[in-house]
């Protein structure tokens, strides 16, 4: 990672992008409306290396409780920290608006996502049998929870 990283918040004009990224990283993406509905309600961040946009995230608060929603990394910038990096800037994110607790879901097959939130310092707490939508039918979720400490 040669250029600075940083962060800012997502707006509408930015959607093409992120649906680019979005659909080259997951089977089953979020589509452009539920992009639309998060900008309304929800923190959403863009992620740049350099001027190159690398990545996305978006997380829910609810009093003192955060709901990390989407996190994305494009394909071919995974697998240099980038994710942490994304992870480490919603969580203070989180932490600046009085969050004390995270939680989100993961699919099981998703292990590269596991063992980043486990090296956060998350926890598995539960399941969701069959949450998500897989190429042969349903797949399980695995809930996930971190405390936010100072």
């Amino acid at each position: 990672m040669s250029d600075a990283i940083h962060f800012r918040p997502m707006v509408e004009t930015d959607l093409d992008a992120v649906l680019k990224i979005e659909y080259a990283a997951f089977s089953h993406p979020w589509t452009r409306g539920l992009f639309a509905d998060a900008l309304n309600s929800y923190q959403c961040w863009l992620m740049f290396e350099g001027q190159q946009q690398v990545g996305h995230g978006i997380i829910q608060l609810i009093l003192e409780e955060a709901h990390l929603l989407n996190i994305t990394v494009k394909p071919e910038s995974q697998g240099r920290g980038l994710g942490l990096r994304l992870l480490e800037h919603l969580m203070e994110q989180a932490r600046l608006g009085q969050a004390t607790e995270c939680f989100l879901e993961v699919r099981a097959s998703n292990h590269s996502a596991y063992r980043l939130y486990e090296r956060y310092g998350f926890n598995e707490v539960g399941r969701r049998r069959g949450y998500y939508p897989a190429v042969d039918g349903r797949e399980d979720a695995l809930i996930m929870a971190c405390t936010l400490l100072d």
